[in-house]
């Protein structure tokens, strides 16, 4: 082989030696192209970090931020309110144990029947025990539903000359089925109610005693402006708020204060 012949092959093993090693370029061991794939994979993740200087922010935007946690208190304020109203849910009501209820003293004719009762028919009863029958409202039945033997009502005399609270007496039976729903020939019989599904219910009531002076309801009603005005016991009473319900609740300062009207003189 001449001269000229052995320098061109050389110089065509050089170019075929470069185009191999560009070809082939060194292999990564497994190891670092996981950690590059690790990295590539983590970086968008990482992204948000710019958030991070938050004391960078101007004071308008630090003003801002405050603005936006005092506007999230309310809700959890309003949340709290929403838990307090399902405490008046059923299961949770408030548990009264002062009554008052209304009976007719005076002879009134309906369907050719006396409805007459006051608290010296109450006394006349045998051991001065009655029904409290012909409640037909379901607000009022429902309050009787709520009573425990031992509870104390007060008797109130109503729909008649001088309204008024007349005695106490107190609960001797938890509310059963009233039983003149289904009596035809009585003045609250009611033709929708059925003796498998009964709407009406009544309690046992017993005489305790007379007040020790008529309390009208002119003063007691007295007495609920003064206290509506500068504060007072009679505030909101049932008497006056929800007037028409023959059956009302009575809180314990109500009960009280209406007791202590006996030893006053009339206003």
């Amino acid at each position: 082989m001449t001269t000229s012949s052995q320098t061109q092959l050389r110089a065509v093993e050089v170019v075929q030696s470069a185009r191999f090693s560009w070809r082939m370029p060194p292999k990564r061991k497994r190891g670092e192209r996981s950690a590059k794939l690790n990295t590539e994979q983590e970086e968008p993740a990482a992204k948000p970090a710019t958030k991070e200087p938050l004391t960078d922010d101007s004071p308008e935007d630090a003003a801002k931020e405050t603005s936006l946690r005092s506007r999230k208190k309310p809700a959890a304020k309003s949340s709290g309110k929403e838990t307090d109203k399902s405490k008046a849910a059923p299961g949770d009501k408030v548990l009264h144990s002062y009554w008052l209820m209304k009976s007719e003293p005076e002879s009134r004719i309906e369907n050719g029947v006396d409805v007459k009762f006051g608290i010296e028919d109450l006394k006349a009863q045998p051991e001065q025990t009655g029904c409290w029958d012909g409640v037909r409202n379901y607000q009022a039945r429902n309050f009787m539903r709520d009573m425990k033997v031992g509870q104390l009502a007060f008797f109130y005399h109503s729909n008649c000359k001088e309204p008024g609270i007349a005695g106490l007496m107190k609960i001797v039976r938890d509310a059963y089925v009233d039983h003149t729903q289904f009596d035809k020939n009585d003045v609250h019989y009611d033709r929708s109610s059925k003796e498998d599904n009964p709407k009406w219910f009544m309690v046992d009531v017993q005489f305790v005693r007379m007040m020790e002076r008529f309390i009208p309801l002119a003063e007691l009603k007295k007495y609920h402006h003064e206290h509506k005005s500068k504060g007072g016991p009679l505030k909101h009473m049932a008497l006056f708020t929800r007037a028409r319900l023959s059956v009302q609740p009575l809180t314990k300062d109500e009960f009280d204060f209406v007791l202590s009207l006996e030893d006053k003189k009339p206003v």
